[in-house]
């Protein structure tokens, strides 16, 4: 009983509360932050992950404008139910590069971090057409008109010298030839080599199966390299973080 009534003191003493309470949250937050200032990156480094390709970026961009984050997030959570589901817990590496990240906290939809490479293009082309066909309960919208809609490539070099900005470290040799990466991205015919230096493990092809380049294009690029660019049957995380 002694801790108890010494417990009443300082709820029924509101000064002494504050104060006490203050200390807590200073102790915390000093043990919490200070060791930050000694670490060069907060971020473990991981092999294979690199800045998103043009077409890849504008792919991204027409995710947010369409509000897919809203429904659909990108976080795996390091617990067992989430893991046997979707696949290896997400690494705050995989989205170094992503302004904004797209981890969300809802789900009306299933997580897309590990989407890439899970079904065809052309499964994803029909699943975005009419969500229904391919889920009958699906209460997602339809994006067909993204076939419709000519890709906008004029101010993709601009586009990565903003992201260059926040910190993505898209060269002066990948931001001259962001336009070309874009347009040969969807050309199994042409010469990617460059393209595939400077943005290893990027895949070329025609995404939509159309002639012209269009949103559908950008967007199934997009969703086909979530999740593939780190090879997690290497992967050994840093025990000494």
């Amino acid at each position: 009983m002694g801790l108890l009534d010494k417990h009443k003191k300082i709820e029924k003493n509101a000064t002494l509360l504050l104060v006490l309470s203050f200390l807590v949250v200073t102790i915390g937050g000093i043990v919490e932050i200070v060791p930050l200032f000694y670490l060069e990156n907060t971020i473990e480094k991981v092999e294979g992950v690199r800045p998103y390709s043009p077409l890849e970026l504008k792919g991204r961009d027409i995710y947010i404008r369409e509000g897919c984050y809203v429904c659909h997030s990108q976080m795996i959570r390091p617990l067992r139910d989430e893991v046997e589901r979707y696949g290896h817990y997400s690494l705050a590496a995989e989205s170094m590069y992503d302004h904004p990240f797209q981890w969300g906290s809802k789900r009306t939809g299933p997580d897309l971090a590990r989407v890439g490479g899970r079904y065809s293009d052309e499964w994803h082309r029909d699943h975005l057409s009419y969500p229904q066909g391919v889920v009958p309960e699906s209460v997602m919208p339809s994006y067909a008109f993204l076939m419709d809609r000519p890709l906008e490539t004029e101010y993709i070099g601009d586009l990565l010298s903003t992201h260059r900005i926040v910190g993505v470290p898209y060269t002066d040799e990948m931001i001259e030839a962001a336009k070309d990466d874009l347009m040969v991205q969807t050309d199994p015919f042409g010469d990617w080599d460059a393209l595939l230096e400077r943005y290893p493990g990027a895949q070329v092809r025609n995404f939509d199966g159309q002639e012209e380049l269009t949103e559908m294009d950008a967007l199934i690029a997009y969703l086909q390299i979530l999740g593939t660019m780190v090879d997690f049957s290497t992967f050994e995380p840093d025990a000494s973080r």
